[in-house]
């Protein structure tokens, strides 16, 4: 049972018994009731049981009203419970005391029914409506707290694409353009709008290791070298040691640790085969490379779509996962074009 539909409950406390079945015959239907005679007991049941409500005799024997109320108050469980004095003492000075020492309202004996009732529904109406604003104003609060940590958060990310792009003129895009693609599959693929917005942050990352090869390789016009090759295989794995600290369900790190592996094990840095490669990697290989023919590069001039995807349907179920790339022969079946200026996570 949720709040807003559990309950209210509210404690009596009387020393006449007859004084309680009074009251409790008037609230018992609608609220969950709890019964106190003296001050020891009613401290011991409202800390128990956390009242929204306290029915609170002044007069009593062995510790008057306006006492137990101090006691109950020094209690950081029972802050917000209300109370309302209940006394056959009518003097207005009574009243004001009450009040004045955090009462909510103030009931003289003998008891009408009708008047507690009324009174008790009131104060508790109003009681769960500040609770339901006060709910929603933290819900708001955190909402807006989130909203300034994604937009940070997004905004370091679009930053390490930058960094990562300029040191890269001739791919630069290069990592949007991914995403796009990345974006678009996983679409098709029916992932979750989470699994979604990590993949494609991972995507927008993939390539970021590249910082820690020479620029002057990148930028190579001329065929490269085994040894210039084998430094920019690093990149997979110096992406993995620089996202490494992100701690998330998206795997980030992860991912841009094995785009570049292949279904038969061929593929670098570690061989994984199969489904030890990670699905949101197996999106990246394939829009990756369907990207990087497609484009101009360094080394060549731009093969265009068309082969990039005789490559992927050629290695279809060896190097790359089969679904992945059927959807992707889809898209461009469909009219996908790459954007030139990729997506941007950050708006």
């Amino acid at each position: 049972m949720s709040m807003d539909t559990e309950k209210q409950k509210i404690l009596i406390v009387d020393d006449a018994v007859s004084n309680i079945e009074i009251i409790n015959d008037a609230l018992q239907n609608d609220y969950t009731t709890h019964f106190a005679t003296n001050a020891q007991k009613a401290l011991e049941v409202a800390l128990s049981t956390r009242p929204d409500l306290i029915l609170l005799d002044v007069v009593m024997p062995d510790m008057g009203g306006y006492e137990l109320f101090g006691l109950l108050k020094k209690e950081p469980s029972l802050k917000d419970a209300s109370v309302i004095f209940v006394t056959a003492l009518n003097g207005g000075k009574d009243e004001s005391i009450g009040l004045e020492l955090g009462a909510v309202d103030y009931i003289t004996k003998p008891i009408n029914q009708t008047i507690v009732k009324l009174r008790v529904k009131n104060h508790l109406a109003l009681k769960r409506q500040a609770a339901l604003e006060k709910r929603q104003m933290r819900q708001e609060m955190l909402e807006q707290n989130l909203n300034k940590i994604s937009r940070l958060f997004y905004g370091a990310v679009e930053a390490l694409t930058t960094m990562a792009e300029t040191r890269d003129p001739y791919t630069a895009g290069h990592q949007r353009r991914v995403a796009q693609l990345v974006r678009e599959i996983a679409m098709n693929m029916m992932f979750s709008k989470d699994d979604l917005d990590g993949l494609c942050i991972a995507a927008i990352l993939h390539d970021i290791g590249k910082v820690n090869v020479p620029a002057e390789i990148l930028s190579k016009p001329g065929k490269i070298t085994e040894i210039e090759f084998s430094l920019i295989k690093t990149h997979s794995e110096v992406g993995y040691n620089i996202l490494k600290s992100i701690h998330s369900d998206w795997q980030i790190a992860e991912i841009v640790y094995q785009h570049h592996e292949k279904l038969d094990g061929t593929g670098y840095p570690r061989g994984l085969k199969g489904d030890d490669i990670l699905l949101g990697a197996r999106v990246i290989t394939v829009a990756d490379v369907v990207e990087a023919i497609s484009s101009h590069r360094p080394y060549r001039a731009a093969l265009g779509p068309e082969i990039a995807i005789k490559e992927i349907t050629s290695r279809r179920g060896i190097w790359y996962d089969e679904d992945i790339v059927d959807v992707c022969v889809e898209l461009f079946k469909k009219g996908f074009v790459f954007n030139q200026a990729g997506i941007c996570i950050f708006s």
